[in-house]
C-alpha cells in the first residue's frame, strides 16, 4: 500500500514538473523568443505593414481601403471620390448582424460561379462605370482598355493593389480632378509599380493606399 502511494504520488510530481517546465518553455520562453526576432528581423510585418502619413498611421498595405463620397440623403451605396485612385471591387464584403456592438466588416469572396447572372450584372455594371468615370476630356477608355482586376472583386475582398493596367486607366481622370499634369500622376504611378515577388511570383501590382498617399502629398505641392 504505501509502495504503491509512494509511486503515484511520484508520478504525480514528475508529472507536475513536466507541466510546469513545458508551460515555461512554450507559453513563456518560445512566444518571447519569436517576438523578439520577429520585432528585431521583420518590425514593419510583425506590427501589422502599418502605413503612415502625416505621422499617424492611415492603414496597413495588406488591406484594402475604399474612397467614396460621404452618403447622400437616401443612398444606400455611396459614390466613388473620383479625385482618387480606385481599387478592386469589394462585392463579397459583408456587414456584423450578429454581434452588433461592434461594427464589423466581414471578407469573403462573392461565391458566384462564372455563369451567375448576379454576377455577370456586376461585371457589366463595373465595367460600364470604369468607362464612364475614365474618360475624360481628350481621353476615352474603350472596353478593351478594361483589366479583369477592375470589374472583379478578390478572393477576400480586401485586396490592397491593383495592376498597373487599371492604375494606368485612372491616370487622367485622377489628374483632371486634381488639377495635374497627366504626365506627374503617370510618374507616381509608375514609381508605385511593384514586379512580381522574386522575379516569377504573382503579377505586377501596385498598393492603392499608397498611390493614394503620394498623390495627395503631390497635390498638396501644385
Amino acid at each position: 500500500m504505501n509502495n504503491s502511494v509512494t509511486n503515484t504520488a511520484r508520478l504525480l510530481w514528475a508529472a507536475l514538473r513536466a507541466l510546469l517546465v513545458l508551460t515555461v518553455v512554450t507559453g513563456v520562453l518560445y512566444p518571447l523568443a519569436v517576438t523578439g526576432v520577429a520585432q528585431g528581423l521583420f518590425n514593419g510585418k510583425a506590427n501589422g505593414s502599418e502605413i503612415k502619413a502625416d505621422g499617424k498611421v492611415v492603414g496597413s498595405s495588406l488591406i484594402g481601403q475604399s474612397y467614396n463620397l460621404p452618403l447622400k440623403k437616401g443612398q444606400e451605396t455611396p459614390e466613388p471620390d473620383l479625385k482618387w485612385f480606385q481599387g478592386r471591387p469589394a462585392n463579397g464584403l459583408g456587414t456584423n448582424s450578429v454581434n452588433t456592438q461592434y461594427k464589423l466588416i466581414l471578407s469573403g469572396a462573392t461565391n458566384r460561379s462564372g455563369d451567375n447572372a448576379d454576377l455577370i450584372k456586376w461585371v457589366e455594371d463595373a465595367k460600364a462605370a470604369v468607362i464612364k468615370d475614365n474618360s475624360v476630356n481628350g481621353y476615352t477608355v474603350k472596353p478593351s482598355d478594361v483589366p479583369a482586376d477592375a470589374v472583379t472583386s478578390s478572393g477576400s475582398g480586401l485586396d490592397p493593389a491593383i495592376s498597373p493596367d487599371y492604375a494606368d486607366i485612372q491616370v487622367h481622370r485622377v489628374a483632371e480632378k486634381n488639377g495635374l499634369p497627366v504626365a506627374q500622376v503617370q510618374k507616381l504611378v509608375d514609381e508605385h509599380t511593384q514586379g512580381r515577388s522574386l522575379g516569377f511570383i504573382g503579377e505586377p501590382r501596385v498598393n492603392v493606399l499608397e498611390l493614394n498617399i503620394a498623390l495627395k502629398e503631390l497635390a498638396a505641392k501644385s
